[in-house]
């Protein structure tokens, strides 16, 4: 816990603008603190009355400052909650879909929304209360030790108990807590996965049976959650007994001698008012770091995904070649994907020329899809390169490549936006005029136009509403828009009924026209209209081509 601490003050800024900000008040606070004692016992022991003006305007500034600090703590924790959930959707982009599609999205996507938000009681409470735990307690004895050495002796005794007693159970809390915080995350993960999968699981009457695991998961976590809280509130328990133990030692003792005459009454006072604000900042801590421990185990799951393998980023400077006329070269390209013992592709090298069709064949898992992956940039070989006119692809800069490039996977996901907004993917500025040019190229116009509000209907999530078919037509008419120089489809044609594979096909043949073209099939819809046919067996290309023409 305390390295997540470390990294999390380490790479994050607004953590550690916070903590001086947080000194600050604090140190304020201990001296409104101090005051407020020493004013109060001046008053009690019957000193002016005009002190009570100077008391009323202490207890006041102590309260702006314990406001303006929570303030300031809501507002840093949004800030780092920011600046997290950004650097984690960051790096599950720079991963690409091959590499991403192997995270565990339910569980991802409980850390960067439920989870993060745990964050918000380890900067409100529990990093203020700590800061306070290390300013006030020897501010507080230094006082007292001008006033009563005797107690501020007790008062350094009896101090430590807290941090000890706390510690003890800090272990025990935090154990439970990433057991519950494992067990959210396990059933927000199957969660997803199951309504994701749902009509499968209805078609093979596997669906009670996943109502069943997923009610046993939640009463995991439930008894999980129960458990953890069982600890805090004895936690609270043990650390408020240990204070007002330690509190009472200090208590008695200047009792008696203030009925001996030992000590005079102000000075009582003080020590009374005093002894318990040295307690106080500990016992806080302690009480907070309950609340705490699911932020920080959040944080750990966030750098543990940050610090998973992701692919070199491609910082080349090079200026893109004129792609329209640039031949596209695979010179001996080996990619190996971290989970796995086999090459995904060995040793590939064919050539594209410019505006050339060339439909790739093979059965599943051969290494189709990861060739089109190594020229999106999605993963990087391992050895070997791809030339862009005589160019190393890695040594151009990824995203003016990309620019260069559309993309026509086997399913397109489609945002809850509307119509016309889907098919901007590529070109968000585009008139609405080029949109419909592209949805007719694509052949989308006619079922656009029958929606509620034609291009202003907003689809339901990835497209709910419409059939394959018409988000494969979508998913063309970007490409349409984009009008990029190379084209890649991956399965275009794939899952589709007869009229829906005819009517895609068609406008997938307007679209490759004049593209350099690298297009995945396994059925003749598409392969009919590409230059040429290269059969990829087991990650390897095979020895010969053969032309369709």
């Amino acid at each position: 816990m305390k390295a997540t601490q470390r990294r999390l003050t380490r790479e994050v800024p607004a953590i550690r603008r916070h903590m001086v900000v947080t000194g600050l008040l604090t140190t304020a606070t201990a001296t409104c603190v101090v005051l407020q004692a020493s004013l109060l016992a001046r008053v009690l022991s019957g000193a002016v009355v005009s002190l009570m003006f100077g008391l009323a305007g202490v207890v006041v500034a102590r309260a702006v400052l314990a406001w303006a600090q929570q303030v300031l703590a809501q507002r840093a924790a949004a800030t780092v909650k920011a600046e997290l959930r950004g650097r984690v959707l960051d790096h599950v982009r720079h991963l690409g879909p091959l590499q991403a599609g192997r995270e565990r999205h339910g569980e991802l996507a409980t850390t960067v929304t439920r989870g993060l938000d745990a964050l918000d009681p380890y900067f409100t409470g529990y990093l203020p209360k700590t800061v306070g735990a290390a300013v006030v307690p020897p501010l507080v004895i230094a006082c007292l030790a001008v006033t009563d050495w005797v107690s501020a002796v007790v008062v350094v005794v009896t101090l430590p108990l807290i941090p000890v007693f706390g510690a003890l159970v800090g272990l025990h809390t935090r154990k439970r807590t990433e057991r519950q915080w494992a067990l959210l995350s396990r059933l927000g993960g199957h969660f997803l996965d199951v309504v994701a999968g749902l009509p499968t699981l209805r078609a093979f009457g596997r669906a009670r049976h996943e109502i069943g695991v997923v009610r046993r998961m939640s009463d995991d976590h439930r008894r999980a959650t129960m458990r953890t809280l069982r600890v805090a509130f004895l936690s609270s328990l043990v650390l408020e007994w240990v204070a007002t133990l330690s509190v009472a030692l200090v208590a008695v003792p200047v009792g008696l001698r203030l009925l001996s005459g030992s000590v005079d009454l102000e000075t009582a006072l003080t020590v009374l008012l005093l002894a318990p604000e040295a307690y106080l900042p500990l016992r806080a801590a302690g009480s907070a770091f309950h609340d705490s421990a699911e932020g920080v185990a959040v944080a750990d799951q966030v750098f543990a995904a940050l610090d998973d393998v992701a692919p070199p980023r491609r910082t080349g400077t090079g200026a893109v070649p004129d792609v329209r006329t640039s031949d596209l070269v695979f010179d001996r390209v080996t990619v190996r994907y971290p989970d796995r013992d086999v090459p995904a592709v060995t040793g590939v090298s064919m050539e594209v020329r410019a505006g050339e069709c060339v439909g790739l064949i093979g059965p599943s898992g051969a290494g189709k899809s990861t060739l089109l992956a190594v020229l999106l940039g999605f993963v990087e070989p391992e050895s070997g390169r791809v030339l862009v006119g005589g160019h190393d692809l890695a040594d151009l800069p990824v995203d003016a490549w990309r620019e260069q490039v559309a993309w026509v996977p086997q399913k397109p996901h489609l945002f809850a936006v509307s119509v016309a907004d889907n098919i901007r993917l590529g070109r968000p500025c585009a008139p609405i005029e080029d949109v419909v040019a592209a949805a007719r190229a694509a052949s989308a116009d006619e079922f656009v136009t029958r929606l509620t509000d034609g291009y202003d209907t907003i689809l339901g999530e990835n497209g709910t509403g419409l059939s394959m078919g018409q988000r494969q037509r979508i998913a063309i008419a970007r490409a349409f828009l984009r009008d990029a120089p190379i084209l890649l489809l991956d399965e275009a044609t794939a899952h589709l009924d007869p009229a829906s594979e005819a009517a895609v096909a068609a406008a997938s043949a307007r679209l490759m026209a004049g593209r350099t073209t690298l297009v995945i099939a396994h059925r003749p819809a598409l392969l009919d209209h590409v230059d040429r046919v290269v059969e990829v067996h087991s990650g390897r290309v095979a020895g010969r081509t053969r032309s369709t023409v």
